[in-house]
C-alpha cells in the first residue's frame, strides 16, 4: 500500500493527516525506514503505530 493509499484511507475516515510531527500529534504511523519523524515522536512521547495497528484502530473500510 502507498502513503497516498493510507492517507486516503486515513482521511475517509474522517481523520487528518499532518506532514510534521508536533506536540498536538495524536499518532505516528512509522514504516520500515522511519527517520526523524519517528525520533521526533518518540522524543514527545506519542505513540508510534505500525500499518497493521492503525488499520486495527481504523476499523473496516
Amino acid at each position: 500500500m502507498t502513503r497516498e493509499e493510507v492517507r486516503s484511507r486515513i482521511e475517509a475516515k474522517g481523520h487528518k493527516v499532518a506532514g510534521s510531527v508536533s506536540k498536538k500529534t495524536d499518532y505516528v504511523v512509522a514504516g520500515t525506514d522511519a527517520g526523524s519523524k519517528l525520533e521526533r515522536a518518540q522524543a514527545l512521547g506519542i505513540p508510534v503505530l505500525d500499518l497493521e495497528r492503525l488499520f486495527e484502530l481504523l476499523g473496516p473500510r
